[in-house]
């Protein structure tokens, strides 16, 4: 039963404030910022109505607020105009045009879901008719959204305990993450560094049992929060030899400064993998990995109705 003392006000202008709000701050996180973190900063800008701060029913704590903006940031994605990666909100090129072009909140709406193109029609019209004023939609959308922010929480939830585990182990497990899952690829490792100091080379590897062929693959690993720099990668350059290509796995990722020196060193192979790319090739290559190599991150899917497919 929808609470009646409650009115939902979502007009098309307090949708579009709220996606505004948004891209607002989001506009002064170049690198991004994590879900959760947006949404306590959209609660100072554009505070929530009363109906938006309250629960939804027989489930105190759970507020519709943040769920509502997570559904009403969907065709923002589909615009092209913001990124959600891993539970990280950010603003794209075409969303900052965007911002400075529609600058009232009703014309900004308007043309984010001129452009929400892959949605699913009930839902898309669902947001119309109540942004409309029909109240019928309601219960209706009242649903949608609540599924739609249920999940996009569920899955940020699950990255952030994702990055908590792999952050909580040490250099030498976060090590053995990375050669159990290039095994799991059919890489032959030859050599794993012992503890200590390694020379720059934590594991060096091969495409063939006997090591013969070539290029041989030099790895070097980081577990840390903080990104490698320039200087931190042209370290490992100087070690990776002309007939060898490199490896760079780290956590914490990459400065762009470095993301431009692997790309433009025509001489020295690197390949750079953050933590979101080392945990795709995971997911990827589970049934692979040994038992023993699981116990360094264990995971489970977990599967639900697209809601997205027609």
């Amino acid at each position: 039963m929808v609470e009646t003392a409650k009115k939902p006000e979502i007009t098309r202008s307090r949708v579009g404030a709220l996606k505004r709000g948004v891209m607002q701050i989001l506009l002064g996180y170049p690198d991004g910022l994590q879900a959760k973190t947006t949404l306590t900063e959209l609660s100072q800008i554009v505070p929530p109505t009363e109906f938006e701060a309250s629960d939804y029913p027989n489930r105190p704590g759970d507020r519709r607020y943040e769920k509502i903006v997570r559904f009403a940031s969907i065709d923002l994605v589909k615009a092209g105009w913001m990124t959600k990666t891993k539970g990280k909100w950010a603003v794209t090129e075409e969303g900052k045009k965007a911002f400075e072009q529609f600058k009232d909140p009703e014309e900004f709406e308007r043309e984010s879901f001129r452009l929400f193109k892959q949605w699913q029609a009930s839902k898309a019209d669902a947001l119309m008719e109540l942004a409309q004023g029909q109240p019928e939609a309601a219960l209706a959308l009242e649903r949608v959204v609540d599924d739609v922010g249920t999940v996009v929480e569920a899955e940020e939830i699950a990255w952030s305990q994702i990055e908590k585990h792999v952050n909580l182990l040490n250099g030498y497990d976060f090590q053995e993450l990375v050669k159990h899952l290039l095994k799991a690829m059919d890489y032959h490792v030859s050599w794993v560094a012992p503890k200590g100091k390694d020379g720059g080379v934590d594991i060096m590897a091969h495409s063939d049992p006997l090591g013969t062929s070539t290029p041989r693959i030099m790895v070097q690993v980081k577990r840390q929060t903080n990104s490698v720099d320039a200087k931190d990668l042209r370290s490992f350059q100087a070690v990776v030899g002309s007939h060898d290509v490199g490896l760079f796995v780290c956590s914490g990722g990459f400065t762009k400064e470095a993301i431009s020196e692997a790309r433009k060193n025509q001489t020295c192979r690197v390949t750079l993998l953050n933590l979101e790319q080392l945990f795709e090739q995971w997911v990827k290559h589970y049934d692979k990995i040994s038992e023993e190599g699981k116990q360094y991150l264990p995971i489970k899917p977990i599967y639900y109705l697209d809601g997205d497919k027609p």
